[in-house]
């Protein structure tokens, strides 16, 4: 993709501003590709803050631009930047009670080719699903809004289908 500019709603940027939380997501967030991001049941897409120095050791190591870059919250095109929860820990059906919303998991994020192109290597998709550092879609149960340093509380559904494992199931195809 080098030289071609490239219609995407990656490169999030976080906001201190309280933003409205409806059906189909953030107040003022865009998806480029409608077809594989957006909707009811991705309406929000949880990433954690754990990964990011393992995302920072990887562009560096594979020769990405700018290696040294502090990657910040959004570059890998979450709008919710999670702090405690892993895909280790999250299922399919379990829900994120914040004082004024509810999200619930629908699924794993699939990477596509944008992240390849922000991350600078050709390997990024493959690493995200080998590696399981992901993140997940989340679907609104109830709208309402957020804001950033907010806690929430993880209320477990029924715990069938960890979001690692559909990783896993996919990495095997």
């Amino acid at each position: 993709m080098q030289g071609r500019s490239v219609l995407s709603g990656i490169r999030k940027r976080g906001t201190p501003d309280t933003l409205a939380v409806g059906k189909l997501g953030l107040q003022g967030d865009e998806q480029a590709d409608l077809d594989v991001h957006g909707g009811l049941r991705k309406a929000v897409y949880a990433f954690p803050s754990e990964h990011y120095p393992w995302w920072q050791q990887q562009r560096a190591a594979r020769g990405a631009p700018d290696p040294d870059q502090t990657l910040p919250w959004g570059f890998l095109g979450e709008n919710l930047t999670l702090q405690g929860l892993t895909e280790a820990d999250i299922h399919v059906g379990d829900q994120l009670h914040f004082p004024d919303c509810v999200l619930r998991v629908s699924e794993p994020r699939q990477p596509c080719d944008k992240l390849v192109h922000v991350m600078g290597y050709p390997q990024a998709a493959r690493d995200m699903v080998q590696h399981e550092r992901c993140g997940w879609y989340l679907a609104v149960e109830q709208a309402g809004s957020l804001r950033a340093g907010q806690h929430g509380t993880l209320v477990p559904g029924s715990r069938q289908t960890p979001v690692a494992s559909l990783l896993r199931r996919h990495r095997n195809l």
